[in-house]
């Protein structure tokens, strides 16, 4: 039987809401529109014609999206959009390097997505060429908010080039991670991924780590070595904070990016490189090259495409996820017995601003996973700098404990908690007023005489002062 190519838009979704909102969306926009509910509808309907594009969700009953992106391209079919509520990297990525042009992250703007639509329709020459591979491996990068589905959205469509990429974002957003990401989403994969932090060489040793060396080059060179551009040979190199190097050196570098060769320090054999360079700076370039601290023309080189990565609280809605990973593979990895959090002390976490952002959320959640002393983390473990500590906070980590107390079938649980109040309460507005109890008394708003009997019946003392 005859395929019959059709100018018809093919909507592929299990979920009959967002065909129906999609749908209409493009019959407003004058397209012609044709609706499955999964992709053994779709496979039936293609023998007898075919889409101008399809649009299919990557999650859907029997056979996945991305099988019916692999089918189009080899039957010469396209374009084809992916939507998927499950945005990371892997599926992106897998996306794109199956032949989709372009991946709509649920919820999507109409709009958005209409405007997608056209402008696939108008490329159908230049639909994707890549070839099918294998389902790409799990990624450390993790995250459900748009900030971060626009960085999985950016890696899966440039991880397959080789352009240069600058990486930017504040200290401790996970850089390395992009960095990574992109290399074993690209067809080097196989190859070396070589990281070096240039803030962390001397300035002097730099040039040599980066270049290599030959035996006898400077003193202590007793024999020849290897740079980072050499062992990253074929693969990627990673230039971390990249905003620091010396302006020397800068010049160096930017001759090799030119014509991709180098010499060793104190050698004279003419080497050539083929690294994909990807560099990150937690500072503005364009500032450091107004200042003459940074040449404009290597910034432009390595400034091929931009990832820009959010600080951690302007993605509060991610803490929660990471926090829960974090922790898990904190026991994993220090072989301790697993934890997690209650939900008082993800509402904390949550609240935290983590100047050091993720890197800070890692080291909080790994400290956790060794001092927390229950299975359960509560808000009172998080310490002084918890969000839950504030007012209201105290009361969030009471509830905790006498649920845990009445779980455990405890005694007396009014009694241990009044005495536990009065105690803390009393130490607290003694210490601050010097042991002076009739001004403790008055700042708590209870009579002294209260304080003194109080007092007599616990075990907190204080200097005597009228």
């Amino acid at each position: 039987m005859t395929t019959e190519s059709g100018s018809d838009i093919w909507i592929a979704d299990d979920d009959r809401g967002v065909r129906f909102v999609l749908a209409e969306a493009l019959r407003d926009a004058g397209l012609s529109v044709r609706e499955f509910g999964d992709a053994e509808a779709v496979r039936v309907a293609l023998r007898t014609s075919s889409p101008a594009l399809l649009l299919t969700d990557v999650r859907m009953p029997g056979e996945g999206g991305l099988a019916l992106v692999a089918a189009l391209k080899a039957q010469d079919v396209g374009p084809v959009i992916v939507m998927s509520a499950f945005t990371d990297v892997a599926t992106t990525a897998a996306a794109y390097r199956a032949g989709a042009v372009d991946y709509l992250a649920k919820p999507f703007d109409l709009d958005q997505a209409v405007a997608a639509v056209q402008r696939a329709l108008a490329d159908v020459p230049s639909a994707a060429t890549a070839s099918v591979e294998p389902p790409a491996p799990t990624h450390a990068l993790l995250g459900e908010s748009p900030a971060m589905r626009e960085v999985f959205r950016l890696i899966g469509r440039v991880a397959a080039s080789d352009l240069n990429v600058l990486v930017t974002g504040e200290t401790g957003t996970g850089k390395e991670l992009v960095a990574r990401a992109l290399h074993e989403e690209s067809a080097r994969r196989d190859k070396p991924f070589v990281a070096l932090n240039t803030a962390a060489i001397p300035s002097e040793l730099l040039e040599s780590e980066l270049f290599g060396h030959e035996a006898g080059a400077f003193t202590g060179a007793t024999r020849r070595h290897a740079g980072r551009f050499e062992q990253a040979e074929g693969g990627t190199l990673f230039l971390d904070e990249i905003g620091d190097m010396p302006l020397a050196l800068q010049t160096r570098l930017l001759r090799v990016l030119a014509g991709g060769e180098f010499y060793r320090v104190g050698g004279r054999e003419l080497i050539r490189g083929n690294v994909r360079i990807i560099a990150a700076t937690h500072q503005d370039l364009d500032v450091r090259v107004a200042a003459g601290q940074f040449r404009a023309d290597l910034k432009h080189r390595l400034d091929v495409v931009r990832i820009e990565l959010p600080p951690l609280r302007l993605r509060r809605s991610d803490i929660p996820l990471l926090a829960q990973h974090f922790l898990a593979s904190a026991a994993q990895e220090l072989r301790l017995p697993p934890k997690r959090f209650s939900k008082a002390a993800l509402k904390a976490i949550g609240q935290r601003d983590f100047p050091g952002n993720v890197r800070e959320l890692e080291n909080l959640c790994r400290r956790l996973a060794v001092i927390a002393p229950g299975n359960e983390i509560l808000a009172s473990d998080l310490g002084a700098n918890n969000a839950g500590s504030t007012a209201g906070g105290w009361t969030d980590a009471l509830r905790e404990w006498v649920s845990q107390a009445l779980a455990d079938g405890e005694l007396d649980i009014h009694t241990r908690a009044r005495e536990a109040l009065d105690q803390t309460l009393l130490q607290v507005a003694l210490e601050a007023h010097e042991g002076h109890r009739q001004h403790a008394a008055a700042a708590l708003g209870v009579g002294r005489n209260t304080l003194t009997r109080k007092l007599g019946s616990s075990r907190v003392r204080g200097p005597s002062k009228s």
